[in-house]
């Protein structure tokens, strides 16, 4: 059982939260302001905090600035913004993942279920995935020991998502890791890079999808469940 904090302002779906968390076997605490929330994370905090970002006196993402210097505990995000600029704003200010209304109980306790093996795993190993080995520069990696052909802008990419595994990396970061000299280049091309990367995954390694999407926000690197 892991204690979650709920920030949540609607009375009717933090009921729904409530429920299905709680269906899941998680302790759940409701807050629905954001001064409390802080108070509350700063000194009690939970396994894990889902954060609603329209919240009384100021928005939940202030909140994640103003605790997330003080604790690295997991923090989902429920937003009804959509807009990129808010869902990468958000990572940056320490976010591990970006739920955006509507969405169904069911997923939000998904999401729970995996941002917290993650965080356990992360904490567990504090190291990058020992699934991948990197020989040289020149693209020798090797998958779960198969031997995987990749260009240098894939290899780059590879080490980046690989060294944390779970972690969402922003498209900015991602281009900044593999056009370290490029200036001009758009960060959807990380997307035509990501996606050759996968095939090539894919092509040695069938049964497990290496790297999730993170809809308008980027990528994470997923070990095999243990």
């Amino acid at each position: 059982m892991s204690r979650i904090l709920l920030v949540e302002k609607g009375r009717d779906m933090a009921a729904m939260l409530l429920e299905g968390l709680q269906r899941a076997g998680h302790q759940v605490e409701h807050i629905g302001d954001a001064a409390q929330a802080v108070d509350r994370i700063l000194t009690s905090p939970p396994a894990l905090t889902l954060l609603d970002t329209a919240l009384p006196r100021y928005d939940g993402l202030r909140v994640l600035e103003k605790v997330r210097p003080h604790s690295d505990h997991p923090i989902i995000v429920l937003t009804a913004r959509t807009r990129e600029a808010d869902r990468l704003r958000g990572l940056d200010l320490g976010a591990d993942d970006y739920v955006c209304k509507p969405f169904s109980p069911r997923e939000v306790v998904a999401r729970v279920n995996m941002v917290l093996r993650r965080h356990a795993q992360r904490h567990r190993t504090a190291m990058p995935s020992p699934s991948v080995a990197f020989g040289d520069l020149s693209g020798g990696v090797r998958i779960e020991g198969r031997p995987l052909a990749l260009t240098g802008r894939e290899l780059r990419l590879l080490q980046t998502l690989s060294r944390e595994p779970g972690r969402v990396f922003a498209r900015s970061t991602l281009l900044e890791a593999a056009f370290p000299e490029a200036l001009d280049v758009n960060e959807r091309a990380v997307d035509g890079h990501i996606k050759n990367l996968r095939k090539k995954l894919a092509a040695v390694s069938p049964s497990h999808d290496w790297i999730r999407s993170i809809y308008g926000v980027g990528f994470a690197f997923e070990e095999r469940p243990g």
